[in-house]
């Protein structure tokens, strides 16, 4: 039997049903109150990725993945290193895609047991770290010296989630992603949630306002570099970063 190649079919299909899910506000408002009722059991600190935690809700993970597979960058850079978990998920993508990449871990604190967690992993050859502030003058040119002339970057904002902080880093690491190539900008639900369903087990507590949502939307309102991907975000629904993912124009 002879079967029709149904697959661009089948993707247009499932473009479609992404915009229309990122469209139906009913199903998102039941999304935000399944992932507070979620929070009670610390959802997205209960995964890892290889032996290392990654600290991220599997929706975005799967999204990352689908966007590095899709866009093939050279160089990934994400701010917030955290446990490593992240970093190393992207370097196995990169690895897998057989082209060399390198991904840059950025954070303030890099504490001893998480860089020996993620440098004694076998991914560890693809992960860059640098410890500093990631808006910080020295920090950006050390992390400039990493990107090969002609190399194609992504961004991944995932520090401190604070609006003033995001709306600095969009400034500063927007003009280093390639066209398009994605940013990402991570925790943009706090900006969604009503006052009562706001995490409240975390180091800071961000409120509307003063979170990565709004400060994305400052930033999008001062350039046209970036648009933000309707069929992509739309599927993220149970994630921490919906409306987040961004695709640089040209």
């Amino acid at each position: 039997m002879v079967h029709k190649d149904d697959r661009a079919e089948f993707s247009a299909r499932a473009k479609e049903q992404a915009i229309a899910l990122g469209r139906d506000k009913a199903v998102f408002k039941a999304s935000t109150e399944l992932v507070t009722q979620l929070d009670t059991y610390d959802y997205s600190y209960l995964w890892s990725w290889m032996g290392v935690p990654i600290i991220q809700m599997p929706a975005d993970v799967m999204a990352t993945q689908e966007v590095i597979w899709e866009t093939k960058p050279d160089i990934i850079i994400e701010t917030g290193v955290a446990r490593g978990g992240s970093v190393l998920f992207m370097a196995g993508m990169l690895r897998l895609l057989g082209i060399g990449g390198k991904v840059i871990g950025v954070d303030i604190d890099i504490r001893a047991h998480n860089r020996d967690a993620i440098e004694a992993h076998p991914m560890s050859s693809d992960v860059i770290l640098i410890e500093g502030g990631s808006v910080d003058q020295e920090t950006l040119a050390e992390v400039r010296s990493h990107i090969p002339q002609g190399a194609r970057v992504m961004v991944i904002l995932d520090s401190d989630h604070s609006y003033d902080h995001v709306l600095a880093e969009c400034r500063a690491y927007g003009p280093m992603v390639t066209p398009g190539c994605f940013m990402v900008v991570a925790d943009t639900l706090v900006g969604l949630l009503e006052p009562d369903q706001v995490p409240q087990k975390r180091s800071k507590i961000w409120e509307k306002g003063n979170e990565p949502l709004a400060a994305m939307q400052a930033y999008l309102d001062e350039t046209d570099l970036f648009e933000p991907d309707e069929a992509l975000n739309g599927k993220l629904v149970l994630s921490s970063s919906p409306g987040g993912y961004l695709r640089r124009k040209g």
